[in-house]
């Protein structure tokens, strides 16, 4: 299997990330280690998430066009001043097919422009599944960080075509429901639904199928990824993704990231603010 490409929605989470990284796995020392949530902790919300707000009692409610053009702000803003960022991370990979799964623990470190960085903590499971499926999809986020434009990929309107489809719920919040197809057929882009707050514009959740699949091997992929804001930022904290793939049939990842730390470059938020 040749470069699974299951992380290909890393644009969608409004970060504007470097172009050449760093893959970093080492132990961790004993004591130092993190503790992690289990994946069931997080569905359940009781992981160190922020509580939705009830923007209701003190915001209007937005139209669909000022909601997206909400996001749109938020989108440039996070690009802009998003210095780095860390968070614990629980990757669990399975191959249904042949019942092999694993699950890798660790730390995530960005820091713009150019540095990705993976702390690998603890590891259990079939070393199969860690070195053809986890350890190539954090390959591919390092090299789709490293050479791709990610401007070109990422969720924006000059990317995607948004049709307003109603209202629903998510994760308790109030959104508008986007339908949303790519103006250009790339690898990475998708065909699909965005869901944004209707009160604030943040992106909640995006799901969908790749258009163009990244690999010979890989036939079809599909996800579903939610996101939460934290302070004036928005990260993604729940992926789920199934590729079906030409030789070993389905692989179903899912990644939950947690204690995200955002710093802010005053020197760039100082760009951000228009001159009187």
């Amino acid at each position: 299997m040749n470069r699974l490409y299951l992380l290909l929605v890393i644009g969608l989470s409004g970060i504007s990330v470097a172009q050449s990284p760093r893959l970093v796995a080492s132990a961790s020392n004993g004591d130092a280690r993190p503790s992690y949530l289990l994946p069931a902790d997080i569905v359940a919300g009781n992981a160190q998430r922020p509580a939705p707000l009830d923007v209701a009692a003190t915001l209007p409610r937005m139209t669909p066009e000022l909601a997206l053009q909400a996001y749109q702000r938020r989108w440039e803003m996070q690009s802009g001043t998003l210095a780095s960022y860390s968070a614990k991370t629980l990757i669990r990979a399975e191959l249904p097919e042949t019942q092999q799964q694993g699950e890798l623990k660790l730390d995530r470190y960005f820091a713009a422009p150019r540095t990705l960085v993976f702390k690998s903590v603890e590891f259990t499971g079939d070393k199969f599944v860690k070195n053809n499926v986890i350890t190539r999809l954090l390959q591919s986020e390092v090299d789709h960080v490293q050479k791709d434009d990610t401007s070109l990929t990422a969720l924006t309107l000059a990317n995607y075509k948004f049709s307003s489809k109603g209202t629903s719920q998510v994760n308790g919040r109030t959104v508008h429901d986007f339908q949303v197809k790519p103006r250009k057929k790339r690898a990475g882009m998708f065909r699909g639904h965005v869901y944004l707050d209707a009160y604030t514009g943040s992106l909640v959740r995006v799901e969908g199928s790749v258009v163009k699949s990244p690999s010979f091997f890989i036939r079809k992929i599909d996800f579903i990824q939610d996101y939460a804001d934290v302070g004036a930022f928005t990260f993604p904290i729940h992926m789920h993704s199934e590729a079906l793939a030409r030789m070993i049939g389905r692989a179903i990842v899912d990644i939950y990231q947690q204690d995200y730390r955002p710093e802010t470059s005053v020197v760039q938020v100082a760009q951000q603010v228009p001159t009187p």
